[in-house]
């Protein structure tokens, strides 16, 4: 009933993946039933902070972002840091350009009010704004849903040509909008 997304370095975030794995296993072995996503991501931001203070042992160089579905709180949004702090969010970024994207998801992303399709939109216009690339390409970005169906936990990661497709509606929206902007830059320079 989760999902991950890592930024850092690939290595460490391989190892703790696993490790989130096991202890989610570990719990559905015990308990006989899904491990709530909070105590998965506490558990895990545990081992971190272990790192940070141990002799001898360096702290692990990833950030997570951990999206899930619990009875307890429905869906769920965590994301550590290195040293294994973790914080609750409703739409945040992890990696390089990380302040710009947040900024831009408070003052975009509207709770309770966003859909589906209009994330994805805002997914698209975040990356697009602050990756580090002149164009967004499917080869470049990934995009993942996760929804509850039938009362299971659905995870999809969709196809090259969906994602080319919210890219494809962004820079058209882009473009109507700059051509707007230019039309009233042009009409107010008219005026005497």
């Amino acid at each position: 009933d989760m999902v991950c997304s890592v930024a850092g370095l690939t290595s460490d975030a391989n190892l703790l993946t696993n490790e989130l794995r096991l202890i989610g296993q570990r719990y559905k072995y015990d308990f006989g039933e899904s491990i709530p996503c909070e105590q998965l991501v506490s558990w895990l931001c545990d081992m971190k902070q272990i790192y940070t203070q141990s002799g001898g042992k360096r702290p692990f160089g990833v950030s997570i972002l951990y999206m899930g579905w619990d009875k307890h709180y429905g869906f769920q949004l965590y994301q550590s840091d290195p040293s294994g702090n973790y914080g609750g969010w409703k739409a945040t970024c992890i990696g390089n350009n990380w302040n710009a994207a947040v900024s831009m998801l408070k003052q975009e992303y509207k709770e309770n009010e966003t859909s589906l399709e209009e994330a994805l939109d805002l997914s698209i216009k975040v990356l697009s704004k602050t990756l580090d690339m002149t164009k967004l390409t499917p080869e470049k970005i990934e995009l993942a849903t996760l929804t509850r169906e039938n009362n299971k936990t659905q995870i999809k990661i969709l196809p090259a040509d969906r994602v080319e497709e919210l890219i494809k509606r962004y820079e058209k929206a882009e473009a109507e909008a700059e051509a707007a902007k230019k039309e009233k830059e042009k009409e107010k320079s008219q005026k005497p």
